[in-house]
């Protein structure tokens, strides 16, 4: 009864179920009076015949004849009065027994499971819940960002305004909160006064729709939208958001910088305080076949070895590995030291030939701008016409056709091209492409992006050197917005991590620690009393109190907490 009381309050207070329930009660008005006409009527007959009858016993026939009980204690003479019975008879039959449990299911029955349904997904956050932050949709970013945050132990909550998929969210055990995105009571019962932050993810029309009611309600609440038209972002931030994405531009820049093209070249993927980490291609430089303690070059340029990149996987540095032509070091250090190191490798790794550009969308456009803007030709192929049309401008060739047709590719540039960068949206072709490019090109650096992070140890397998997503930049950027920190994207899956030393560590050495041994993390910095050291060898001190700065994805966090943190 508590349950079924609840379902009707709410459904008192709902606009479908007063429209429902009036057009219920004027059918049951109808039947009333259908059911008191033949009372009268009966009571006519009745008296034509000469029987009396009181006015119950003319409602108790008109009904037992309408719901074909038909007693038959009660019957007329005269054919007038069979003709009558008849008619109330099929009158019954179609009123109550085809209309009426039609009517009764239509607006009453399903309405009330409807309201089961919508009572069963949370309009608010429980009491008390504030640092939180609010997501507008479940999509591919949001489901990244989710995970991550679970890893952080920081509360979520994905608002969404359509049933079905609230329902469906619910069931996977997403936190969630059913509501109109453009309604303000969604974002009260949220408290979003006392969010951390909140992320709109939808399309860039409703996004300003969204930014502008949530600011007439928290205005200082931080705002982080993503725009997927590059020409939107001004309108979103004119509305109120503080940081507008337009993730998919970033995507192309970020692949574009991970290709390998004239000489060597130092890339900054990051900042940590004032030192900039980097991605250093050895490709035809004198530090192929060198093991990476014979490089001096903490030495000579002052900068630290804190990872290699080899085919897609980032390892951590022990000293005694052996560079190759695919090596990619990532390194740290100022600026000057890099300019440096550009400067002495400037004369190596030259390649003249057009990169290759497979997939030329808003991904692969937004890499074509930035790679003509570096000076550094570019090839495309696409299958569309007009977007061969639109990318022209920054290419030095394009191809109209698809990159499966050999002569096509072979025209394009893949047997000489240093590098090939994959942008078609689907990860089966992606794959398809890095290893068929692998095939005719042994030596050519392949950067792919990919959708499903499921799909990347399968292309690095088919030989992609990089891989990159779009919900994986998408979920990097928001949480840097929310750490308060810049940028960095070390590749697919592996981020940056700023821990206190556990007491456990606390004390020993680094190679004592052995945490790049045991959990393959890289350890690229120490800071403590806001003082940075990046000078890093076997003997470095973890000092109490500390906090130790390293590279590496989730899983070699989890084995550090599970190691050293947690004792097991």
């Amino acid at each position: 009864m508590k349950f079924i009381g609840s379902q009707m309050a709410y459904y008192l207070s709902d606009r479908e179920f007063k429209k429902n329930s009036k057009i219920l009660v004027k059918y049951l008005a109808v039947l009333g009076i259908v059911i008191v006409i033949y009372s009268v009527i009966f009571h006519v007959i009745m008296g034509l015949e000469g029987q009396n009858h009181s006015w119950t016993t003319g409602f108790y026939w008109t009904l037992t004849v309408m719901s074909t009980l038909g007693f038959g204690d009660i019957t007329f003479a005269s054919d007038l009065g069979r003709l009558f019975s008849i008619l109330v008879l099929l009158s019954g039959v179609f009123m109550l027994m085809i209309v009426l449990p039609f009517a009764f299911i239509r607006h009453f029955y399903i309405p009330l499971l409807e309201s089961k349904k919508k009572n069963k997904v949370p309009r608010q956050v429980p009491a008390k819940t504030k640092d939180h932050i609010l997501i507008c949709s479940y999509d591919v970013i949001a489901r990244d960002l989710t995970e991550r945050l679970k890893q952080e132990n920081t509360a979520y909550f994905v608002i969404e305004n359509d049933l079905e998929k609230a329902l469906k969210n619910y069931d996977d055990g997403v936190p969630v909160l059913f509501g109109e995105l453009d309604n303000k009571e969604t974002f009260i019962l949220a408290n979003i006064k006392e969010a951390k932050l909140v992320l709109i993810n939808r399309d860039d029309f409703l996004n300003t729709k969204i930014i502008l009611t949530i600011r007439d309600i928290a205005p200082n609440i931080p705002i982080v939208a993503i725009a997927t038209d590059i020409d939107s972002v001004d309108v979103q931030q004119l509305s109120g958001a503080d940081h507008v994405l337009p993730v998919k531009k970033w995507l192309g820049e970020q692949l574009s910088n991970r290709i390998n093209a004239q000489h060597a070249k130092s890339q900054p993927i990051g900042q940590y305080e004032d030192l900039l980490i980097a991605e250093l291609p050895i490709h035809n430089t004198p530090l192929v076949s060198k093991l990476i303690r014979e490089t001096n070059l903490r030495q000579k340029f002052g900068v630290s070895i804190v990872g290699i990149w080899e085919r897609g996987r980032l390892q951590a540095i022990t000293g005694k590995e052996k560079l190759t032509d695919d090596s990619v070091l990532v390194i740290i250090g100022n600026k000057e030291q890099l300019h440096n190191i550009d400067e002495l490798f400037h004369d190596y790794n030259v390649n003249p030939n057009p990169v290759l550009l497979i997939g030329a969308g808003r991904v692969g456009l937004a890499a074509a701008q930035a790679l003509h803007k570096n000076g550094i030709l570019v090839n495309v192929i696409d299958q569309n016409p007009e977007v061969c049309k639109k990318v022209s401008p920054y290419c030095n060739q394009v191809f109209t056709g698809t990159a499966s047709d050999y002569e096509l590719i072979k025209r394009a540039g893949i047997l000489k091209a240093p590098s090939v960068l994959l942008s078609t949206h689907d990860d089966t072709m992606n794959i398809y492409l890095a290893s068929y490019c692998r095939q005719l090109n042994k030596n050519v650096r392949i950067v792919s992006r990919i959708s499903e992070a499921r799909n990347v140890d399968i292309i690095q397998k088919a030989g992609a050197n990089f891989v990159l997503s779009y919900s994986t930049l998408g979920s990097e950027a928001v949480l840097s917005i929310a750490k308060g920190q810049d940028l960095t994207v070390l590749g697919e899956g592996f981020t940056l991590f700023i821990i206190p030393i556990p007491e456990s560590l606390a004390g020993m050495s680094l190679a004592e620690s052995g945490i790049g041994a045991k959990t393959g993390l890289s350890v690229i910095a120490i800071k403590e009393n806001s003082e940075v050291v990046t000078l890093l060898s076997a003997h470095t001190i973890l000092p109490h109190g500390a906090e130790i700065v390293m590279l590496g994805n989730i899983d070699m966090k989890h084995k550090f907490n599970k190691i050293y943190v947690n004792g097991v």
